[in-house]
């Protein structure tokens, strides 16, 4: 998501407020709520079901450009997505780099009806169930910022709460990885870690290096449904694309378009 730098410091900051909040709400008491719901969505699912299946991102802002619009409405913007056929929704819930809100997942989750991605800064077990109380149906796992061990028990935690994982890679070593990890849905960060420019060649040049039996997810840098087009063609099961949906002027039209709907694809 962003330089190994910040990264550090997002996951610094993350730790200090998992902590606070683990005093105000026991793990136990997420689990507890956790199990009032009614069971989560299929996210892996929903990204086999289309040839272009697109996960559409709700974000406010991000430390690099800002808040991306001042009229933001987390709801509104969810409900547009859903309009236009996105197969699923990420919303991003970090608060202080990002702007974004563990309560967006409770509202989103009640006004669509497309499975939710808890896009965070997650490495504990209480991130995990945190995001399952809160409704959603998958979390991401960054796994340039953890160990194998530490990405095992976050695999298995998303296991027991009933959620699905996408691991995010951004290069071979991670990609190998990923693979002996077991991760059944992969996701590949076209930005660089180290130097912020995002290209599309990532995707393309890791295709290889991914399992083949993961479903696969390029992020990042995808403009058009072209972009998406090409990445099919080598193997990638779906787009996740944020701020091109986020500043369009009709979100649900540019899902869509994205799709290839517009061109009667």
């Amino acid at each position: 998501m962003m330089a190994a730098s910040i990264l550090e410091e997002i996951f610094a900051a993350r730790r200090i407020s998992v902590a606070a909040a683990e005093l105000t709400t026991p793990l136990d008491l997420l689990r507890e709520r956790a199990g009032d719901l009614p069971s989560a969505r299929d996210f892996r699912g929903a990204l086999q079901a289309s040839p272009f299946a697109l996960i559409a991102e709700v974000k406010k802002g991000s430390p690099s450009r800002g808040v991306f619009r001042e009229d933001f409405n987390p709801v509104a913007l969810a409900e547009a997505y859903a309009e236009g056929g996105a197969s699923a929704i990420s919303i991003v819930t970090e608060p202080d780099f990002f702007w974004g809100s563990l309560e967006w997942l409770s509202t989103i989750r009640e006004a669509v009806p497309c499975p939710l991605l808890r896009k965070d800064f997650t490495f504990s077990e209480y991130q995990v169930w945190e995001a399952r109380a809160h409704g959603a149906d998958a979390i991401l796992l960054i796994l340039a910022m953890l160990t194998d061990s530490e990405a095992a028990m976050l695999l298995q935690s998303a296991d027991d709460a009933g959620v699905h994982a996408l691991v995010e890679v951004h290069n071979k070593s991670e990609a190998s990885r990923a693979g002996e990890l077991g991760a059944k849905i992969i996701g590949v960060n076209n930005r660089n870690l180290s130097t912020f420019d995002v290209s599309l060649d990532v995707s393309k040049s890791l295709t290889d290096a991914l399992p083949a039996e993961a479903v696969k997810v390029s992020e990042s840098g995808i403009h058009t449904f072209e972009d998406c087009r090409a990445l099919s063609a080598l193997g990638y099961h779906a787009f996740l694309v944020g701020e091109a949906l986020i500043e369009s002027a009709n979100p649900a039209a540019a899902v869509e378009k994205f799709r290839g709907q517009s061109s009667g694809t």
